[in-house]
């Protein structure tokens, strides 16, 4: 992940102090353990200001407003105390060429900051420290004692340092080609190196854009440059000191990142905030999808294999208690037959009342034939009272099985990220799960049950009309139960886990069988057979689904069903081309 160089934080400087200074503290949110909103307004505009001090994606940017689930943080809450109603009148660095900033708060904009909240944007390193105006720390992002670190512990109730000063040269616009050149090029080593072991204000993508720029690879030794590489790239080195002087950034998208120069950008931007808060999102989002879909996909295989051992003991038990009359039957054989019992007979042949046919019943040498025929007439009562017990628990075990393979499946149908909108779906089965009991339950995280956030996978059939896909249960009962007109038409992968599929029909419209043929090849396809070749689906009215008292999110019955063969290669091998129908 690209980190926020000082070039890149010099631009977002630049960009707060020209559009947000001044502007008043409304409110203060943690969005989590690195991330801080903060709420501004000014005379014409309402914005969220990102503060982060997350170890890979430190940085400061206006941002998309924080999600609506309550704020426990403990250190959101002393900074609202303190800071809520004042005025943010300044953004300053702490030194030159540092990636620390101080924001500054005051009564009003002119008066003198009664509070510096400072930003440390360094990597593993940063956070954010609030400190009173005689520089008196009160709260910390993250507390670092003694034992952490001898050279600057930040602690409650302690004086705030700035940290230690660096040591390569500062950068300058007027320092002479000659000067320069000698101090790069004193060593024989990589060019990268060779200017960040000399210079402040350098990162490694920064170096690798400029020599982008002036056509010369970073990892050359120094001894190989050429003169005229060393003039090129000494013309990007003063682009650059100049662009930090007149604070004039062209911000934009390269192949794997961002620029806030313009060098190697393949699409521009608008703003340097923008860029930023939209790259470190989609980082994070992507970060976060895979580590929520790992742990789901994780727990779920673990609760199924204890349920398929559970539902394979039952089955067993059950087929054991279909040999439930052959007791009674043997029994009936033996009481009927006393006489010809002996002691000491371990079995006994007798012929069956019905067919004749010689029956071997086996005996306890140790009791006689009454007490033989008494025990298999309790082994007869005993195997049909397991049955009375084993069905309903059977019944609540595959019913368990069907909803979890529901829901493996909604999981399934993401394998990767692509949009916000793929980690909104997988947050809301974790949330699922949570209100289940089949995840530990974490109040501050579930949020409340009501309409899906996201949107529904949704494609065209041949004649135009949308199809409307769930992505997890939640979506699946809403489409289902509240979306669903009469007109439409509700489709699902038979007897088979797989998502609700509504095929959107306006009033007196209706589909030809291209039409129902594309639906199922979609409600197929995302289902748990979508590797299959054919897949059996049913399609209804919705008026003929209805759910059971008691279901679990998205498990649902229905009747008058049209089985029609859907297959999913299809959708798959559309998908795959760039003509795909999907939207």
């Amino acid at each position: 992940m690209q980190p926020v160089d000082f070039t890149t934080l010099k631009a977002i400087c630049a960009e707060l102090r020209s559009h947000w200074l001044p502007a008043r503290l409304e409110q203060v949110y943690q969005r989590d353990r690195h991330t801080l909103a903060l709420g501004l307004r000014t005379l014409d505009q309402r914005g969220w200001l990102t503060v982060s001090w997350h170890p890979q994606a430190a940085r400061l940017c206006m941002d998309v407003p924080p999600p609506r689930t309550p704020d426990t943080f403990t250190f959101s809450q002393q900074l609202r105390h303190q800071l809520n109603g004042l005025a943010l009148v300044s953004i300053e660095a702490i030194a030159p060429w540092e990636r620390a900033l101080d924001l500054q708060f005051a009564r009003r904009p002119g008066d003198p900051p009664l509070w510096h909240l400072y930003v440390e944007v360094m990597n593993k390193y940063s956070n954010v420290v609030l400190a009173t105006a005689d520089q008196q720390i009160v709260t910390v992002a993250h507390q670092v004692n003694a034992q952490q670190s001898r050279v600057r512990p930040l602690l409650t109730g302690q004086p705030y340092e700035v940290p230690p000063a660096l040591t390569e040269t500062m950068p300058r616009l007027d320092e002479p080609f000659e000067v320069w050149h000698e101090r790069v090029s004193l060593v024989p080593i990589p060019l990268r190196r060779a200017l960040l072991q000399n210079y402040r204000g350098l990162s490694s993508a920064l170096i690798r854009a400029m020599g982008d720029r002036a056509q010369l690879d970073p990892e050359l030794p120094t001894n190989q440059v050429g003169d005229r590489q060393w003039q090129r790239l000494f013309q990007v080195w003063q682009d650059w000191l100049t662009s930090l002087e007149s604070e004039a950034f062209s911000p934009g998208w390269t192949a794997d990142g961002y620029t806030v120069m313009g060098w190697g950008a393949i699409a521009p931007a608008d703003t340097v905030q923008g860029v930023v808060a939209d790259y470190y999102r989609g980082h994070l989002n992507r970060q976060e999808f895979d580590q929520l879909r790992h742990q789901l996909t994780q727990r779920l295989e673990t609760l199924l294999r204890k349920l398929y051992l559970k539902r394979d003991d039952f089955q067993l038990r059950l087929t054991q208690s279909d040999q439930a009359d052959q007791f009674k039957d043997r029994a009936d054989l033996l009481m009927a037959h006393l006489h010809e019992w002996k002691a000491g007979m371990t079995a006994i042949q007798l012929a069956d009342f019905t067919t004749g046919e010689p029956v071997t019943i086996a005996l306890n040498p140790e009791k006689n034939a009454v007490q033989n025929a008494q025990a298999a007439y309790k082994k007869h009562q005993k195997l049909r009272r397991s049955r009375l017990a084993i069905e309903p628990l059977l019944a609540e075990v595959l019913a368990e099985v069907s909803y979890l393979e529901q829901v493996q499946v909604a999981i399934a149908q993401s394998p990767s990220y692509a949009d916000p909108s793929d980690l909104e779906a997988l947050t809301e089965i974790r949330d699922e799960l949570m209100q289940q009991g089949y995840l530990a339950a974490d109040t501050a995280r579930i949020r409340p049950t009501t309409e899906p956030s996201t949107p529904f996978r949704q494609y065209h059939t041949p004649s135009g009309f949308e199809v409307w896909v769930g992505r997890n249960n939640r979506q699946n009962d809403h489409l289902t139960f509240r979306v669903a007109t009469d007109y439409d038409l509700w489709f699902h992968s038979q007897e088979i886990p797989g998502s609700h599929v509504l095929l959107r029909l306006p009033a007196g419209s209706a589909p030809d069988e291209a039409d129902l043929h594309y639906t199922a090849n979609i409600a197929a396809y995302h289902s748990r057979a979508t590797q299959s070749d054919q897949v059996p689906v049913v399609y209804t009215a919705p008026r003929y689904v209805f759910k059971p008292k008691g279901a679990k999110p998205g498990m649902a019955l229905y009747k008058h069903e049209t089985v029609i063969w859907g297959e999913p290669q299809r959708v798959r091998e559309a998908l795959a081309s760039p003509t795909s129908s999907t939207l």
